[in-house]
């Protein structure tokens, strides 16, 4: 069912084959591609998934730290067609959920060419089809495989790389530097003074993972930022939201939840945090800016466990410079400092995708481009985003697919008779 026939280069016929897929390419293995998968296969279109990694999510299962839980409610979090089991938390753990991810592949039988890294994928306009080039690489073997397709899926998400900003001296710093991708538990750091760049839900909830493990962080917020507390009058921040959202105008919405995060929290601006001016449902909208949703570092702010420090001019030897002249003695540096989009670095495509890596068009318009292209994951709107383009994708397919396979067996059946009728 994944390809109709096999083409081979005789050029390099060691190295390099040409496969055409007999349905969509999945550009992803993580909660997006499954999502996709899934909603294809429950439409009975058949697919390929290529996953750079050796394993599914893998964002989730290499590039997480430990303590790491769902921080939206598991009913806001399950993909398309089977959820989550109800003996789980309503914040499943970072283990819970590559579980739960583990279990929705061998339930829709999806079954990724891992390994398959995709150096470029573009649009044949004379055979109609797109050309996505892969390498595979292991210890002893390098081969290279062309997969041609009428439509793509591209699943990489908006966290497929880490940003790591350009500091003046960090070359001179000497102490132990990591993206938060790298970082596991604040055990490691015991006893260090550490600076975390970066206040964002990791910035904060490493922060507060350092502060448990008796290290001493500083946490840099650069500009302004919501936080918001996780839940408020005893349902989740995000559903309230929705809810809010329903029945009034978003400026309204925001207004409410400031109010009542005030009420909750107390003022955070004498703590370091200044609020935006602009509302944090419209913020999100606007610029895809998710608000902190605060699971503890607050407090840590308030007592003094976590220090909130300005933004950096410069770092020297075990130090670092602030904006404000201000100068601390550090041990290490944690860079929370996101991820971006690497979709612009192997997509020869430039109506679809802006330069940033986003879709150019707005959600919920953002999903489907032109020959056959699609996205999925690029809403700014979690899992819950994601699922929404991946039944939005695969129904469109799915409607192609079904009115030509019916074409199909309606030509082959009148065929069959006259082949009969000869004899």
């Amino acid at each position: 069912m994944e390809y109709m026939f096999r083409l081979v280069d005789y050029k390099d016929s060691f190295a390099r084959r040409c496969i055409m897929v007999n349905g969509p390419v999945i550009v992803g293995a993580g909660p997006s591609g499954l999502a996709t998968a899934a909603c294809l296969r429950d439409q009975g279109v058949p697919f390929v998934v290529l996953e750079r990694a050796e394993c599914i999510a893998s964002l989730w299962q290499k590039r997480t730290y430990d303590r790491l839980k769902l921080h939206l409610p598991k009913a806001f979090c399950q993909l398309p067609k089977l959820p989550f089991p109800e003996d789980f938390p309503e914040y499943p753990t970072k283990k819970q959920f590559i579980d739960y991810l583990e279990s929705y592949a061998k339930h829709f039988e999806i079954n990724p060419k891992f390994n398959s890294c995709v150096q470029s994928a573009r649009y044949d306009e004379t055979s109609g089809f797109w050309r996505v080039k892969t390498v595979t690489s292991t210890e002893s073997t390098r081969s290279e495989v062309e997969y041609i397709c009428r439509w793509l899926i591209v699943a990489t998400g908006e966290n497929a790389e880490c940003v790591v900003p350009e500091f003046d001296g960090l070359s001179d710093f000497g102490g132990k530097v990591v993206h938060a991708c790298e970082y596991k538990s604040g055990e490691s750091f015991r006893g260090k003074k550490v600076l975390v760049v970066g206040c964002g839900n990791s910035g904060m909830e490493l922060s507060l993972d350092l502060c448990n493990h008796n290290a001493l962080p500083s946490m840099v917020v650069r500009s302004s930022v919501h936080v918001l507390p996780r839940e408020m009058f005893g349902k989740s921040t995000f559903e309230l939201a929705v809810l809010l959202l329903k029945w009034l105008p978003i400026w309204l919405a925001d207004k409410l939840l400031l109010l009542f995060s005030w009420l909750i929290l107390g003022s955070i601006e004498k703590y370091g945090l200044n609020r935006p001016s602009v509302g944090p449902m419209e913020l999100k909208n606007m610029e895809g800016k998710t608000p902190v949703l605060d699971i503890g570092a607050l407090d840590k702010i308030k007592s003094g466990g976590i220090k909130v420090v300005p933004g950096i001019k410069r770092f020297s030897s075990g130090q670092v410079e602030l904006v404000n002249g201000e100068r601390l003695d550090i041990d290490s540096v944690v860079l929370a400092t996101g991820y971006r989009s690497n979709v612009p670095s192997w997509l020869q495509e430039g109506d679809f995708f802006s330069k940033n890596g986003f879709p150019k068009q707005p959600f919920p318009h953002g999903w489907k481009g032109n020959a056959g292209l699609y996205a999925v994951g690029f809403t700014r709107r979690g899992l819950s985003g994601a699922s929404s383009d991946a039944m939005r994708i695969a129904q469109d397919i799915g409607k192609v697919w079904k009115g030509e396979t019916k074409q199909i067996k309606k030509r082959t059946t009148a065929c069959h008779r006259r082949c009969i009728s000869q004899f």
